[in-house]
């Protein structure tokens, strides 16, 4: 049962950690569905590790081609192309919104936010913010002439993905759509920017609940870890090719529907 437990944790993870439907509010509804325990924000952060290296993995190409182009100023290469001060600006404030909750209000996440009253009503209107985000004027902004003060603003959105059910992919790919982004390079940069931010959730943590994370099973957690990884790759790949051409539409009726069935469970 642990390991049936631990595949649907990965699975869940894997599939919606990309996709713009909030991974966290899936892992816990479906799992209060399915009659499993509520992994927790520890768990859910632990086994998000493998959507970090489904996402190294699925770029590892374009990753060994800069590494080729830039030779021995692989660092430089990246810093001119201005991508690693994007990130870092990018990852800032979700950096400090998270720390700030976590030092000084560390049971807000679970008591609170994790609710599902709150994950129905976020969800819903996420669904609004995407269908602006759909309907606006397509840009021009993408990975090589976008400014700090873009990187800034999706990280302030990323932010706000601390709250379940507002997704991380879909808050930074419907800020990046609302300020004139293309939609390929808004995607692309949802995913970079993803590989910071959920390493820190991951090994933050790990690090404030060792203990709790001691007496989980090894092996049904790498069951969890290697079916996240290839879920993971699955939903980067859909979404890549999905929402190039067709956009947020299906993803906006599913959080609609995905809300309302919660608030009349209630």
């Amino acid at each position: 049962m642990e390991y049936l437990e631990f595949f649907l944790y990965g699975l869940i993870q894997g599939l919606t950690e990309f996709i713009p439907v909030s991974s966290t509010a899936h892992l816990k509804v479906i799992s209060l569905v399915l009659g499993i325990d509520d992994p927790g924000s520890s768990l859910s952060a632990i086994i998000q590790i493998g959507s970090i290296f489904a996402l190294l993995w699925y770029f590892r190409k374009d990753i060994f081609k800069l590494r080729i182009q830039s030779a021995n100023n692989f660092l430089d290469y990246f810093l001119h192309k201005r991508l690693l001060r994007s990130i870092f600006i990018g990852t800032a404030p979700i950096v400090l919104l998270g720390g700030s909750i976590k030092l000084f209000a560390p049971y807000f996440f679970e008591e609170v936010l994790r609710s599902n009253l709150l994950i129905a009503l976020v969800s819903i209107l996420m669904a609004i913010f995407m269908y602006m985000a759909e309907i606006s004027k397509k840009g021009s902004k993408n990975l090589k002439n976008h400014t700090n003060s873009d990187s800034f603003l999706i990280g302030i959105s990323q932010a706000l993905a601390i709250f379940p059910g507002i997704s991380r992919s879909g808050v930074t790919l419907s800020t990046a759509l609302l300020s004139g982004w293309e939609r390929v390079d808004a995607a692309k940069f949802s995913f970079i920017l993803g590989i910071p931010a959920i390493s820190i959730a991951a090994i933050v943590e790990l690090i404030s609940s060792y203990g709790e994370f001691s007496s989980f099973s090894f092996l049904p957690l790498v069951l969890g870890l290697l079916t996240t990884f290839v879920s993971s790759l699955f939903a980067i790949d859909f979404l890549l090719k999905y929402f190039s051409s067709n956009g947020l539409k299906i993803f906006i009726i599913y959080r609609v529907i995905f809300g309302v069935v919660i608030l009349l469970n209630l």
